[in-house]
């Protein structure tokens, strides 16, 4: 076995799945809010997209993304965020976001060199450490907190940490926080990714839920030499099976990582990219789940707010991050949910020193969410 294998700790999702298993088997209604896979229909206009891209000869997907698809990104770029790029030479089709954030390292981070390292906040999405470790990368996960509203800050990172960064990750709105970036950190990350020459990858796939009138930025809007911003529509979209998304930005980046692509023959299916383009023109029905998330998270907050419990964030994304009661740890009031069927992920999921927290996913229906709230323990 791949020794790098041996060294990954259980992956969390599959953690939770286990854990739904087991109360699926002892005959337990199951409120899931751990992992984040709504449970909304995918909406039909995108089914029958796809469905009317099928051909009549499977043939192999363009690696990069059909015409129609990337100049459905660019449209997608201008209207959501006034941002400019040819669809041509600064956009890629990705398979979601997940393969894209663990292909990035090992595009971009050379081994042995004296820019080594990838960098990125913590708690995070598990997939930036793995993808370094697979790349044979070190890694430097700068320590986020309530405290500073889980702001990675580049003025808090040492300067010879910065020097050997290859790759830098930004992943706003926040994994498992629901957290925004101020404008004024973007500006600064892209100051010093101009001092220090990393690659500065900013995970934007839940950039469009959001729930109190202000709109996530993209870095795009503020810097595009050495920056690149990942999209996908899983959320958005309700397109989490469908594996879809995509990667914009330096056109000399996309040009190296368009190589590596298609070395490896990845590319999504022609007839999920031909819903994909349909979902990236098509706003009403974005607005409409958005609708339906924020219908969850008002039942949830409200939820937290009888039971005494603290949510930091959550402002954006599709999570609520809860401080769990004084005197107990995140496992411990985890497990305390299992038992009437509540599962949610365990805030150390994502990174040290998060004891304190439980992430839930708006995952669940609207109608599951009030009966969860019934069931919740006091």
């Amino acid at each position: 076995m791949n020794e790098r294998l041996r060294k990954l700790p259980t992956y969390p999702m599959e953690q939770l799945a286990g854990w739904k298993r087991e109360l699926e088997a002892r005959g337990q209604r199951v409120f899931d809010f751990g992992t984040g896979d709504p449970r909304e229909p995918t909406p039909a206009i995108l089914r029958r997209a796809l469905h009317d891209g099928l051909a009549d000869v499977s043939q192999y997907p363009p690696t990069a993304g059909t015409p129609a698809l990337r100049q459905a990104v660019a449209g997608y770029l201008r209207r959501r965020f006034a941002v400019e790029v040819d669809a041509d030479r600064e956009v890629l089709a990705t398979f979601g976001s997940k393969e894209c954030l663990f292909h990035l390292p090992m595009t971009f981070v050379q081994v042995p060199s004296d820019k080594d390292l990838v960098l990125y906040g913590e708690p995070a999405y598990p997939v930036y450490e793995i993808g370094a470790l697979f790349a044979e990368a070190w890694t430097y996960a700068v320590p986020l907190g309530v405290q500073n509203g889980y702001a990675l800050d580049p003025d808090l990172v040492p300067a010879p940490v910065l020097q050997r960064a290859a790759v830098v990750f930004l992943n706003y709105p926040h994994n498992p926080t629901g957290f925004t970036l101020p404008d004024a950190l973007f500006r600064r990350w892209v100051e010093v990714r101009e001092e220090y020459g990393f690659v500065l990858v900013s995970d934007e796939c839940y950039v469009d839920l959001h729930y109190t009138g202000e709109r996530p930025k993209s870095l795009l809007q503020f810097g595009r030499k050495g920056c690149l911003a990942v999209h996908s529509l899983s959320k958005r979209s309700g397109m989490t099976g469908y594996r879809s998304g995509f990667v914009a930005g330096d056109p000399e980046l996309i040009a190296t990582y368009r190589r590596v692509r298609a070395s490896m023959g990845t590319a999504p299916q022609e007839f999920v990219q031909a819903a994909a383009a349909l979902a990236w023109t098509d706003d009403a029905h974005v607005v409409d789940r958005v609708g339906v998330f924020a219908e969850k998270r008002r039942i949830l907050l409200e939820l937290c707010q009888r039971r005494g419990l603290r949510v930091h964030g959550s402002t954006a994304g599709l999570y609520l991050w809860v401080e769990v009661p004084d005197g107990v740890r995140d496992v411990t009031y985890a497990a305390r949910l299992r038992e009437v069927g509540i599962l949610v992920a365990p805030g150390s999921f994502f990174g040290k020193g998060q004891e304190r927290y439980v992430r839930l996913a708006l995952v669940p229906t609207a109608d599951e969410c009030r009966a969860a709230a019934a069931a919740w323990p006091a």
